[in-house]
């Protein structure tokens, strides 16, 4: 086959548009060189020990060591029981983009349980794609001293009993509901339960007791009584001792002489009360019960039993009288 002249000039023309083609491809791809991620560092500080669990703050270094700025990234972040190997918890947050050459951190928070080991595992993304992985293990969570000032019970409320009025002098019985938020059995301390007069803020009474064990996530109430004089108002303060700390606080209002504004910023009543009125009776106390139900006997079964008593008297004198 004969070529021509004009026919080798198109096959030249053709060839060197697809030459430049593609060596203009191979530019824009060196231009458009794919990022390279990776986890340099982990950090692992307590934020906050409470009795029963730690809360961790987790920070992760991210480079892009080479190419071009990342896509959207995202970090994952786990927490692996080195006692069992199962996964306790995770967390995922956005990072974002990342320059070349730049590094970021993020900070992540886990809640563990304060006990033993765990294993935590950063997994990088860059959008649905993984790019690397960071591991770092933390051991013997139990040995960290709680805060001093978290010891997972709180004062939830207070209720008041009239116990006795003797000339001017009140009883009052005081009903400490006390909650234990934690997830683990408290600890037993002390507790100093105050009566103080809130004008001149004179202490009227002031009384000892222990907390107790609270089981987690349970409510128990401590009772004690305290004597103040009548026709005052109190504040009463719950202070919860550990050693020589005081770590929690609480306080309600008994008011035995409260007032009534009538008329806003004019006038101001006091309201009498009959501190009497208010008294329960022991008998109704001791009907009070707290946890399981007292027994109780079936109704009717007394007289049951009489009924079998006298149909037994009467079959045995007929058996006389045969």
């Amino acid at each position: 086959m004969a070529w021509n002249k004009s026919t080798i000039i198109r096959i030249l023309i053709l060839t060197s548009i697809l030459l430049a083609f593609t060596l203009s491809s191979g530019c824009l791809r060196s231009f458009e060189e794919e990022s390279r991620l990776r986890i340099t560092n982990m950090d692992i500080s307590a934020k906050e020990v409470k009795s029963a669990f730690v809360d961790l703050d987790v920070t992760t270094y991210v480079e892009n060591f080479h190419g071009d700025s990342s896509k959207n990234t995202s970090l994952l972040l786990k927490a692996f029981s080195t006692r069992t190997g199962l996964l306790e918890v995770q967390t995922q947050d956005d990072i974002g983009i990342i320059d070349k050459g730049d590094t970021v951190t993020i900070t992540q928070s886990l809640k563990l349980q304060k006990e033993g080991g765990y294993r935590i595992v950063a997994v990088l993304f860059e959008e649905d794609k993984r790019k690397n992985t960071g591991e770092i293990t933390i051991y013997s969570l139990e040995n960290l001293p709680a805060d001093v000032q978290d010891i997972g019970i709180e004062v939830a409320g207070m209720d008041f009993l009239v116990r006795e009025v003797d000339g001017g002098r009140v009883v009052i019985q005081t009903d400490l509901y006390l909650t234990n938020e934690g997830t683990a059995a408290s600890g037993d301390y002390q507790m100093l339960i105050k009566a103080r007069e809130m004008d001149a803020r004179l202490l009227a009474d002031k009384e000892w007791m222990q907390t107790g064990s609270i089981k987690p996530e349970t409510t128990v109430i401590r009772s004690l009584n305290l004597t103040v004089p009548n026709h005052y108002n109190y504040v009463v303060e719950v202070l919860i001792w550990s050693n020589d700390t005081i770590v929690k606080r609480g306080e309600d209002y008994v008011q035995l002489k409260p007032q009534m504004t009538i008329d806003v910023g004019t006038q101001v009543e006091t309201k009498h009360i009959e501190t009497s009125d208010f008294i329960v009776p022991e008998e109704v106390r001791d009907e009070v019960w707290y946890g399981d139900a007292p027994m109780e006997e079936t109704p009717g079964f007394g007289i049951l039993l009489g009924i079998v008593a006298i149909l037994s008297v009467v079959l045995i004198q007929r058996r006389r009288e045969k």
